[in-house]
């Protein structure tokens, strides 16, 4: 499985993204600021988004949501990015918030987190399951 997260929207507090899933618009994604740390951008801890690159993606216990969720594997400087429901900057140091909208009122913010992140994560487990690897690149 191969996912896409297409960076779009930036803005000081957020950077906007859609995510694809194999080709198909699946829902957007949170992130921190993009600083571009790719290009030499300086990382702010906690209020950073993770490098542009290509990342394995596994389904690993966090201590942290005392649940099973997605862990992206080897993104430089980082340890423990996670895909996880939020809808703003305040839920994310670095991890990959999916929702299901943007609204139109409201900057730096997703729709029904929940929601979008249950499909997500249902597709990621079913491929993993499968015996498929998962990939997501960050573009």
């Amino acid at each position: 499985m191969n996912i896409l997260l297409q960076r779009r929207d930036f803005t000081d507090k957020s950077t906007i993204s859609v995510v694809y899933v194999d080709g198909v618009s699946q829902c957007y994604a949170l992130e921190d600021p993009d600083r571009k740390l790719e290009d030499g951008g300086e990382k702010i801890p906690g209020k950073t988004a993770i490098p542009r690159g290509k990342y394995r993606i596994i389904i690993d216990w966090s201590n942290r949501f005392k649940r099973e969720l997605p862990r992206l594997l080897d993104v430089p400087n980082y340890v423990g990015v996670r895909i996880h429901p939020g809808n703003g900057p305040e839920d994310t140091e670095g991890c990959i918030l999916p929702g299901t909208g943007i609204p139109s009122n409201r900057q730096d913010w997703l729709l029904n987190s929940r929601a979008a992140f249950d499909a997500l994560f249902n597709k990621i487990e079913a491929a993993l399951e499968l015996g498929e690897e998962v990939w997501i690149e960050v573009a």
